[in-house]
């Protein structure tokens, strides 16, 4: 194996993240690589909207004038490359204000872009050809109500690029991932059929991807980094040859790392870990190690992976009515009670009003109490709270059903129980209700341009042929069932971390120790954790062993309330919902744990 190591930093996990990062990265004296992350669904909604307001915009604006401007002499001074999805769904405008910019600070680097995954102008050819839906199987909406349609795209086009000598890359929309992926396929040379170097460097970033994430970032243990969050570090992935790499962050940085945070970030956002499908390989994550290697320094390694499929994954966004709701506060003794009275009136005469319109009924609606563990399900809800924010939201076909809604729940202001208040401030406002239709497409019916300084080259997706499936894992057991018992709380025993994907959450849970495992696996079946998540859906969990970081990974189904800005829930994306389930009691032999709690 080649001694070559290529640094990359990851420097941004969403739109309207810090800027300050990219500076703190630059000063690792090893960096090579800048990446960047901004898209996601409901980030490509907003840049749509943005984009046909105006044409010369739908990408991530702040990319240019807080990221690049104020950094620009120095990465180029330190020959630093930076790849960017913050073209969104303009490239091309992002590509041309960059070069503006370089002109600008007179500067001779060279700047390129990748695109090719903006279908929306074939929405009618797809709504012809009967697209389906590849969770739900529903055909795709009114043409009418897209609002964007595109293809994740991989990482080939982006080594492509740097192969030309582009020094900075701008794409659509790529699989968070591709972003390093790319730049690891252009250093190393790693072929189409690399299969496992390929998963090694998709690994690094989805551990990148997410910035702070991996560094102690929505850590579990978030108390240990409590005094350093403000300074936290970016991460950066030291990877070699084979695709392994060593996740660690530039020195006098806040946060940690540690097999615990990089072991969340590396369950973030997954399904079936031994099928984790992108563009470029499929990964299997299911034997993937983590070695502390020194202090805030740990190698990952045993990354497999297998030939892509021949379709890409194309997501669509559509407008589907109207959301909002009011947020306000009760405090006072019976603050829980008076709060669930008013909003249930305020509701009603809201209901009332749209029948006395003519309107249709609320699509759907909801009330949530903040402060009053709403969010752990009827069961568990405390009574005779003295303090709790009011949610009160809902949906509707029509804006001007929304805008009721939002009358009459802070007109019955003066009618309402003692002790409601709230933050003053502006009054809020319908918005747009934009949901996630997914479905597959053929690769070859996907054209990729490279455009680098006006030299225009093609790529097409090479595809693999296989018919290999990974070896089942084999469940932990129990051997010492008759031994003294105790039940302890699950985040005494493990890490935990979840996120979504549309209307799907996952949670990962990470056994502290190994020797833990075998209890959570038999304390926590597909049927406890379905039962503690009952409040937000009926719909069967699915449950995944990854022995190599002694971890199991939960999928649940249509969990979210639609999910994104579709959804009415305080938590659309499913954030907190490893906390919930870190409350959960696990069995576990009394001598195993003595000495640890």
């Amino acid at each position: 194996m080649s001694a070559k190591t290529v640094t990359i930093g990851g420097a941004s996990g969403f739109w309207g993240e810090t800027a300050s990062s990219t500076a703190q990265l630059l000063r690792d004296e090893a960096l090579d690589y800048l990446v960047y992350d901004y898209l996601a669904e409901i980030t490509m909604s907003i840049m749509a909207r943005a984009r046909a307001a105006d044409a010369r915009l739908g990408f991530a604006t702040d990319f240019v004038t807080h990221v690049l401007a104020p950094n620009l002499a120095e990465i180029a001074r330190r020959k630093v490359r930076v790849i960017s999805n913050a073209g969104g769904l303009n490239p091309s405008a992002c590509a041309d204000r960059v070069r503006a910019l370089v002109a600008e600070l007179d500067l001779e680097l060279k700047v390129a872009v990748v695109s090719g995954d903006d279908l929306y102008d074939r929405a009618q050819t797809f709504a012809d050809d009967g697209v389906r839906e590849m969770f739900s199987g529903n055909t795709l909406p009114d043409t009418q109500n897209i609002v964007s349609i595109n293809a994740y795209l991989g990482a080939f086009p982006i080594a492509q690029a740097l192969a030309a000598g582009a020094d900075i890359i701008i794409t659509g929309r790529v699989v968070d991932s591709a972003v390093t992926l790319g730049a690891c396929i252009h250093e190393f040379g790693w072929r189409a059929d690399d299969y496992d170097a390929l998963a090694g460097g998709s690994v690094a970033g989805h551990i990148l991807e997410c910035g702070p994430q991996a560094t102690g970032g929505n850590f579990t243990d978030w108390e240990q980094v409590a005094d350093s969050m403000h300074n936290i570090g970016y991460p950066l992935a030291d990877v070699s040859a084979d695709g392994s790499f060593v996740c660690r962050k530039p020195a006098e940085t806040g946060g940690m790392v540690s097999i615990g945070t990089v072991a969340e970030q590396l369950l973030y956002e997954v399904g079936d870990p031994q099928s984790y499908v992108l563009p470029d390989v499929i990964c299997d994550f299911s034997g993937i190690t983590l070695q502390e290697i020194a202090p805030d320094e740990v190698r990952v390694s045993n990354a497999r992976g297998r030939a892509p499929t021949d379709t890409y994954k194309v997501s669509a966004t559509y407008t589907d009515g109207y959301r909002s709701g009011q947020t306000l506060l009760f405090y006072g003794q019976d603050a829980d009670r008076k709060a669930r009275a008013f909003a249930k009136a305020g509701l009603r005469r809201a209901e009332d009003r749209l029948r006395q319109s003519g309107l249709a009924p609320f699509s759907d609606t909801l009330i949530e109490l903040i402060g009053d563990e709403s969010h752990y399900g009827s069961s568990r809800v405390s009574q005779g709270s003295r303090e709790v924010l009011l949610k009160v939201a809902a949906r509707h076909p029509d804006k001007v059903g929304i805008q009721i809604l939002l009358q009459e729940t802070i007109g019955a202001a003066l009618a309402g129980p003692p002790g409601l208040t709230g933050f003053a401030g502006a009054r809020p406002k319908p918005s747009p209700v934009v949901r996630l239709f997914s479905f597959l497409i053929d690769k070859q019916t996907v054209p990729v341009t490279v455009d680098v300084n006006g030299d225009i080259q093609q790529w097409r997706a090479t595809i693999g042929q296989t018919d290999i499936h990974p070896d089942p894992v084999t469940a932990p057991t129990i051997n010492d069932r008759d031994v003294p018992m105790l039940l302890v709380k699950l985040i005494e025993l493990a890490w935990g971390r979840s996120g979504d994907k549309g209307d799907k959450a996952n949670i990962g849970i990470i056994a502290r120790k190994p020797e833990y495992l075998p209890y959570i696996w038999a304390s926590l079946t597909e049927s406890v954790v379905a039962q503690r998540f009952a409040h937000f859906t009926t719909e069967p969990v699915e449950r995944y062993y990854l022995p190599g970081i002694n971890a199991i990974n939960f999928m649940l189904h249509d969990v979210l309330g639609g999910g994104g800005i579709a959804s009415l829930r305080n938590d659309p994306q499913g954030k907190g919902y490893a906390q919930l389930l870190l409350d959960a009691p696990i069995r576990i032999p009394e001598a195993l744990i003595k000495d640890t709690l």
